[in-house]
């Protein structure tokens, strides 16, 4: 105990301690899909230990970089371990996130007053885009570089100021050893950058108390030691049962990590284990699946006059409308558990659309794909567009004053 008090004389230990985990109190109806959250922290941790684990054998040059990623996954004493755990743990963050955003559209967790807290996590996913992209050229495969080369490609779009853009994203006119550098360095900086906006995402949560399924704000309901009635301490109860929820994230884990790696072209694509050749484009060039969704909504909007400008306005706006989902929905309860029909059917289709577009994404551009994106695109908007309108329509259950099970 002495140390301990030495500590907390010159660092509030216990304080953080109990603030943030043995006397910060959850909602006691947590269910599945709040595991989602320690998973995500748990994949972020590991893609940073792996990448700076993986950076000290990589080479950032146009000449070395497919060779240094061989020689890991051939000579460096189990350097295909950690390649295909960071390649794999890019995928499963994806995934985790994914279904943590899609908790938050069932139960309202970006309602009052979580909006900030929405906010915070749209940024932390937009950080987590710029990371995976800038890691996606690093292989300097046929797919990493001919990807990047379109993806770049659609900043020479706008207006005016394109070409330059393009350039000063490039840091040349093609992609190119320049390229290559920068994206090394900042795909090493924006990892700890997510990390840190992650710790505020937290501390933004905490102050407002987590959301349940219920949607009821258990701060409201307190006993006469201002204990919520409806939570319990986080810790032991929910870190235990977020280690059991690791334990059975990590068993599918390693399943993929040992037998699909690549997951059929999914996680890795096979031109990747090419290297990459200025002179000989691939067949068919489409982005990693976790954006597919947005390259199909890009390729599913017509250019003006050549320019593919407005595809690259509904891409960025799929991702920015994001932002405003909080004043949006005006439906008067949060979970959709006490929503009516029309509001279960709709995000049902949205889940659907979405995965949709993210098959179509991968998928070479035919008549029939086109205008299957062009629809997806359309429902895509107009889930969050039309919300104030059939948010306020949908007929809803009365919310109970206390939490359920």
């Amino acid at each position: 105990m002495s140390m301990l008090n030495w500590i907390d004389e010159r660092f509030p230990l216990t304080k953080v301690w109990n603030e943030h985990l043995a006397e910060y109190y959850a909602p006691r109806n947590f269910n599945f899909w709040y595991f989602m959250g320690s998973l995500a922290m748990l994949v972020l941790v590991m893609q940073i230990f792996t990448g700076v684990w993986l950076a000290m054998s990589y080479k950032p040059d146009a000449d070395l970089a497919f060779g240094s990623v061989e020689y890991i996954m051939r000579d460096v004493d189990w350097g295909w371990l950690i390649r295909y755990m960071h390649s794999t743990g890019a995928s499963a963050f994806f995934i985790v996130i994914y279904l943590h955003m899609f908790r938050g559209l069932m139960y309202g967790s970006y309602r009052k007053p979580r909006e900030l807290l929405w906010v915070i996590g749209v940024v932390v996913y937009l950080v987590m885009m710029a990371t995976a992209f800038m890691g996606y050229l690093l292989p300097w495969g046929q797919m990493s570089y001919w990807g990047a080369q379109v993806i770049v490609n659609l900043f020479s779009a706008v207006p005016f100021v394109g070409e330059e853009l393009g350039v000063w994203i490039r840091g040349d006119y093609v992609i190119s050893d320049v390229t290559l550098n920068r994206f090394f360095a900042l795909h090493f900086l924006l990892p700890f950058i997510l990390a840190a906006l992650v710790f505020v995402h937290i501390v933004a949560l905490h102050r407002v108390g987590s959301n349940n399924p219920d949607g009821i704000e258990i701060k409201e309901n307190k006993d006469e030691n201002g204990i919520p009635k409806d939570g319990i301490p986080f810790h032991p109860y929910y870190s235990v049962k977020d280690i059991a929820g690791i334990a059975g994230f990590l068993f599918l884990f390693a399943a993929a990590l040992f037998y699909a790696p690549e997951m059929g072209g999914y996680f890795i694509e096979h031109p990747n284990f090419e290297p990459a050749n200025p002179l000989k484009t691939p067949d068919h060039i489409a982005p990693v699946w976790y954006f597919t969704p947005f390259y199909a909504i890009l390729r599913a909007v017509p250019s003006i006059a050549g320019s593919a400008f407005p595809g690259v306005i509904a891409m960025f706006g799929s991702i920015l409308i994001m932002f405003f989902l909080p004043w949006l929905d005006r439906s008067p309860v949060k979970s959709v558990r006490y929503k009516g029909g029309l509001y279960k059917v709709i995000l049902g289709l949205f889940v659907i659309d979405f995965i949709m577009l993210g098959y179509l994404g991968v998928k070479p551009t035919t008549d029939l794909y086109k205008l299957m994106a062009q629809i997806g695109t359309a429902y895509y908007f107009a889930f969050f567009l039309l919300m104030p309108i059939y948010s306020k329509m949908d007929k809803t259950k009365p919310v109970p004053e206390r939490v359920t099970k």
